[in-house]
């Protein structure tokens, strides 16, 4: 059998979030953005939603490198509007997703690789104010001590019974992120796992078969990767528990329940249900790259699993697929990129 590489990530908590600065070149679930690009930085109305012009909320980022030289450094970012009212099945208009590169020789950055013994540096400091509450850029200051910035009056409202006490004082560090704002951080660690390519070969009843052994002698896992909200839709009706395309996802991901992240450049994405009735009609008119005007390919997706860390009860999703530009094409800043939202919905939904 071929086998054909893919990484997953799985999430870690940091002893110490200075680790996880862009100084470090992370990949990370929640917290405020490692910027790459420190002068660049996307405006706010980038990250606004088209809905509720609300301003959105990091989820992730990866860092995943290019073999060219101006890509030497790059990183995807992921941002999503939180509201309720914004999400939406089989729809990703509450998402951005962002892609942002460097060359090896910057005026950011050093060269070298970064140490990683001892104590962690602090962060390279953006070119750019950033808001106190979420880390984005920053155009609006605090009408009282001009100390301290945000990128919108939500967040310096929802800042404020935090600054009040300390505006105009010095500059104090131990503030809490805000849990309606910020995400719990965790680091992303990639793992390289090899994985069968045989499997498209077998017809559906010896798949089958080879699931309900799996399953008798419990060796399936226990799905903890699909949290239980998305279960109870799914199996609400007969029809979606003989879904081929989930019955794969969960033969698939038994190995590692865990992981939050699978990253196959070029590759395809795991579905959890099928696409036909889901993500196909986006599928098949993928828009190409805005700054190149070449194709997008599947770089990575984030997994429901994610969302047992989030702590948020109005998230919910199956698969989210993030397409980029395939030749990680020269930009400066950032640029957008592409997300597929894929949802398990009930046959009575849709």
């Amino acid at each position: 059998l071929k086998e054909m590489e893919i990484d997953l990530g799985f999430a870690e908590k940091s002893d110490n979030g200075a680790w996880l600065s862009n100084r470090y070149f992370p990949s990370k679930l929640g917290g405020q953005p490692a910027w790459l690009e420190l002068e660049a930085l996307p405006p706010t109305s980038q990250l606004q939603c088209s809905k509720c012009r609300a301003p959105k909320s990091f989820l992730a980022q990866l860092y995943a490198p290019f073999e060219d030289e101006y890509n030497f450094h790059r990183s995807i970012y992921v941002f999503l509007c939180r509201n309720s009212d914004c999400q939406e099945a089989q729809n990703a208009s509450n998402f951005t997703v962002l892609r942002s590169q460097l060359p090896r020789k910057n005026k950011f950055f050093s060269e070298e690789e970064p140490s990683d013994v001892g104590q962690p540096l602090p962060a390279v400091p953006c070119l750019k104010k950033l808001c106190a509450a979420c880390g984005c850029h920053a155009p609006h200051a605090c009408s009282k001590c001009k100390a301290i910035h945000y990128c919108s009056p939500e967040h310096q409202r929802a800042h404020w019974p935090q600054h009040k006490p300390n505006c105009g004082a010095p500059e104090v560090a131990t503030e809490k992120p805000l849990t309606q704002i910020v995400f719990p951080e965790f680091e992303i660690v990639m793992d390289s796992n090899p994985v069968e390519s045989g499997e498209e070969d077998k017809d559906d009843e010896a798949r089958l078969a080879e699931f309900q052994e799996l399953e008798s002698s419990g060796k399936t896992g226990d799905l903890s990767n699909v949290s239980e909200a998305e279960m109870d839709k799914y199996f609400g009706n007969s029809a979606a528990a003989d879904d081929k395309t989930f019955r794969q996802f969960k033969k698939q991901t038994a190995a590692e329940p865990d992981q939050i992240v699978r990253y196959k450049r070029g590759g395809q994405p795991l579905w959890i249900t099928n696409t036909v009735k889901t993500v196909e009609d986006q599928l098949n008119k993928l828009p190409n790259c805005i700054a190149c005007g070449g194709e997008r390919q599947f770089e990575f997706q984030i997994m429901p699993q994610a969302l047992t860390l989030l702590e948020d009860e109005n998230l919910d999703w199956g698969v989210l697929a993030v397409y980029t530009c395939a030749k990680s094409c020269p930009i400066d800043g950032y640029v957008e990129e592409l997300l597929i939202k894929q949802d398990i919905v009930a046959e009575d939904q849709s």
